[in-house]
This record gives C-alpha cells, structure tokens and sequence, in this order.
C-alpha cells in the first residue's frame, strides 16, 4: 500500500486556496479556472476550512442565497479532516468513505503540504491493483 508521500511526489504539492473573508463567487470562479472541486480556506498558512462544489450546491444555490455577497467563511467546512505524508492510500479511503469526504489535505508539521482527492486515492488504488494482477500472470505463467 502506497504513502500519502509517494502519491504526492507523483502529483504534485500545489494547493489551490482562497481566504475565508473572500466572496463565495471568488471561490466558485477559482474552482472553475483550475477544473477542481474544492479550495483551502487559509488566513496566511493556517487552514481554516474547505469549500467545495457541494458546499456551494447545498448552502448557496438550496438556500438562494447570493454567491457575490456570502463570505466563504459563511459555507466553508470546518475543522477539516487531514491527513499525514506517512498514512497509506488505504487509510485515506477509509477517512474519506467515513467521513463522507472527497478532498484530504495533508497536514505536516502543521502545514499544508498538499492535497489529495478521492480521484487521487482510486487512481492510486486501480493502478496497485494492475500491478498486482500483472504479477500474478506472470507467476502463474511461470
């Protein structure tokens, strides 16, 4: 079972935040520009928060409440779930399916180092899982 670390190094350690003072349609705007499904909420490098698509679904649009004019802070989820560079894919699916979450960022040291999503973690598990299938052909093929 991978690492968060391993998955990062992989990926990439660029995280994608907004403050959480700024307006709701800022953070909708951001999420659209870089094709992603949530944001950080820092004040500076302190994590506050995560505001995703489904707080923006379920606490702007069901609300009809105005994107322009709501601060993040308003709709953001907080505390946030995070997770370690030495936890394992596995674990992280875990957390996820658990806490009914699709965005880990992971927390080292009390800082943000990255973020991983629930596409990271099912990516990660389907290609260890070709790899294995892969291996075991190969040892049965002798």
């Amino acid at each position: 079972m991978l690492e968060v670390r391993q998955l990062l190094a992989d990926k990439g350690h660029r995280i994608f935040a907004i403050g959480p003072d700024e307006p709701v349609l800022a953070a909708v705007r951001l999420m659209a520009d870089h094709y992603i499904g949530a944001l950080l909420v820092m004040r500076g490098d302190e994590l506050v928060g995560i505001v995703s698509e489904r707080d923006y679904a379920r606490k702007i649009i069901l609300q009809n409440r105005a994107s322009a004019d709501t601060p993040v802070r308003e709709i953001m989820s907080s505390p946030v779930v995070t997770v370690q560079p030495g936890d394992s894919t596995d674990t992280c699916m875990r957390i996820c399916t658990e806490r009914r979450v699709r965005h880990l960022p992971v927390v080292e040291g009390g800082k943000v180092v990255g973020v991983l999503s629930i596409g990271d973690l099912v990516k990660s598990v389907i290609n260890e899982q070709s790899q294995q299938i892969e291996h075991l052909q190969r040892y049965i093929a002798g």
